[in-house]
């Protein structure tokens, strides 16, 4: 069965980095299009990019000039590399894929989701 994996969170200090990654658990699965969200109790998931094969990449504006996502050629890892941490970007950190190309917010796109990862940014 197909299946996402995240993996890179941890615990940091304000104005840190971080890289995230993705990858696809299963036989023959690589990536498409790929979204990451994140999520704090309480509060909406939030998108924070989507990337696709093509290299389209869109990266909202809550976070633009500090996230950026970015795929390998071969569709296999999904990489995001966050910058400048802030404590207000603590949450935990989900990687979702689908099966048709393009990238999206709409969660509703998304086939396969991660178990998430928890980023800690503390001041």
């Amino acid at each position: 069965q197909a299946q996402v994996v995240e993996s890179g969170g941890g615990s940091v200090q304000a104005g840190d980095s971080l890289r995230l990654s993705c990858t696809p658990s299963g036989s023959g699965f690589s990536f498409h299009g790929v979204g990451w969200y994140r999520r704090v109790p309480g509060k909406p998931r939030e998108p924070v990019a989507a990337i696709d094969r093509g290299d389209i990449t869109n990266i909202p504006d809550s976070v633009k000039g500090r996230f950026t996502a970015s795929m390998d050629n071969a569709g296999n890892t999904v990489y995001l590399q966050m910058n400048g941490l802030k404590p207000e970007d603590t949450a935990v950190y989900y990687c979702a894929a689908k099966d048709l190309l393009g990238e999206s917010y709409n969660t509703d796109d998304y086939d396969y989701w991660g178990q998430g990862t928890q980023v800690t940014v503390s001041s």
